[in-house]
């Protein structure tokens, strides 16, 4: 497995307003090409900042998800609703060690 952490800073008081819409809206339709394995608000360093951690089987895999997402008329008029959101977007690939409860 390999998993991808993806941070989301926002607008300063919109984490809410943003987990909403991601979770009525965008998670319906990601969800049919990457696992999600957690959401979290982040209440330290960067503030007004949300983490996503997303599980593929390899790079690979990853992808050809993200090309199959991309063609995908629903996911690409979502994204438009999501941007004004945003400040910044950090993505982080992870490779869980043999013992983490995750490999």
């Amino acid at each position: 497995m390999i998993y991808e952490m993806r941070t989301y800073q926002v607008q300063p008081g919109k984490a809410g307003e943003f987990l909403r819409m991601y979770q009525e809206q965008g998670l319906p339709l990601i969800s049919r090409y990457a696992q999600l394995v957690g959401c979290w608000a982040k209440e330290s360093g960067v503030l007004n900042s949300v983490v996503f951690l997303w599980a593929y089987d390899d790079l690979g895999h990853r992808t050809g998800q993200r090309a199959k997402m991309a063609k995908d008329a629903e996911w690409a008029a979502f994204v438009p609703s999501m941007l004004p959101y945003l400040v910044h977007q950090e993505s982080v690939f992870l490779s869980p060690a043999a013992f983490s409860p995750l490999a």
